[in-house]
C-alpha cells in the first residue's frame, strides 16, 4: 500500500479485487445519450471479470457498443471516518456465446431490481485503482457501511 502524502493510501489490484470480491452492490457508469450514466447494481466477479445481470435497456445498449465503461465499489464507517474505494475502467461487452452464458448462470448472481432480468454484461477491468482512508485495516471489512 502506497500513501499519496495524505490519510489515503492507494492499494494494490489484487488488494483491490479482493475487497471488490466482498461487497454485492457497486455503480456502473457508462454513456446515455452522450452525457455520464450512473446506475446502481448488484454483481459478481468471474474469472477476474466483473459480471451483472440486467434487463435490455440502456446498460446492455453500451455493452453491445463495447463500450468503456467505469465501475466503482466501496465500503465506508461513517462513524470512524474511514473506508475504501475501488474504481475500474474496462471494456463492457453483450455476452451472447451460449456456452459462455451458460457458465455464467452457475454465477451466484440474484439480481435485487424486480423484473425479467436474462442478459450478462462482462467487464474486464484494463485499469484498476484503490484507496483507503483512515484506521480501516487492509483485511478489514467489519461493521462499515456500504454507501
Amino acid at each position: 500500500m502506497d500513501f499519496d502524502g495524505s490519510a489515503l493510501a492507494h492499494m494494490p489490484r489484487d488488494e483491490c479485487m479482493r475487497l471488490m470480491a466482498s461487497v454485492p452492490v457497486g455503480r456502473i457508469v457508462y454513456t446515455r445519450q452522450a452525457l455520464p450514466a450512473v446506475e446502481l447494481v448488484n454483481f459478481a466477479l468471474h474469472d477476474g471479470d466483473i459480471i451483472i445481470k440486467t434487463a435490455a435497456g440502456e446498460k446492455l445498449a453500451a455493452a453491445t457498443r463495447e463500450a468503456v465503461v467505469a465501475f466503482e465499489v466501496d465500503n465506508v464507517d461513517v462513524a470512524r471516518h474511514a473506508g475504501w474505494s475501488v474504481t475500474v475502467v474496462g471494456q463492457a461487452r453483450a455476452v451472447t456465446d451460449a456456452a459462455e452464458i451458460r457458465d455464467l448462470e452457475q454465477v451466484a448472481l440474484t439480481p435485487w431490481a424486480p423484473g425479467k432480468r436474462d442478459h450478462y454484461i462482462r467487464i474486464t477491468p484494463a485499469i484498476v485503482q484503490g484507496r483507503r482512508l483512515g484506521a480501516q485495516q487492509a483485511g478489514a471489512g467489519g461493521d462499515a457501511r456500504h454507501t
